[in-house]
């Protein structure tokens, strides 16, 4: 079945199973591969985009329910001020080893900083808790969305 879907501003045309997880229609049916598989079930974060402007595991979430709502990925996060902010910020905190639980981890830290502009540590913790990192940079994590917080996207 064919479906037009809002991604990152632009209307596309998606023919696969209504069942299909978007994270396989973006993947594959879009070549949009900055999303990446993680555990399949929605527990590593891997996989997340913005549904919305929420942050959603694209994995768990069949193509046929997205409806009228809005996609972001990855691809498209340095539109958004704070998206662009958190990824210069990644860069020169030298966050990321290996990189690949980091489109997901960025995907979770613009959702948080774009609701909750100064959110405190706890806060930023709880909110990246779903996203696991094998190489373990989760307090270069924290530091990188805290400093974004504290700065401003303008400032960063």
């Amino acid at each position: 079945m064919a479906y037009r879907v809002k991604i990152n501003g632009e209307t596309r045309e998606i023919d696969a199973p209504q069942d299909m997880p978007l994270l396989w229609a973006l993947r594959q049916e879009l070549g949009m591969v900055g999303t990446k598989f993680g555990c399949g079930i929605g527990m590593c974060g891997a996989c997340t985009v913005h549904v919305d402007g929420v942050a959603t595991r694209s994995c768990s979430l069949p193509v046929g329910s997205i409806g009228d709502k809005e996609v972001t990925t990855i691809e498209a996060l340095a539109q958004s001020p704070v998206g662009e902010a958190l990824q210069q910020v990644w860069l020169e905190e030298d966050v990321m080893q290996c990189g690949y639980c980091q489109a997901g981890q960025l995907m979770t830290a613009t959702a948080l900083l774009t609701a909750n502009p100064n959110p405190s540590q706890d806060e930023i913790e709880n909110a990246m808790r779903g996203n696991i990192c094998r190489c373990a940079c989760y307090k270069r994590i924290n530091q990188a969305i805290a400093r974004v917080a504290q700065e401003g996207p303008v400032n960063a």
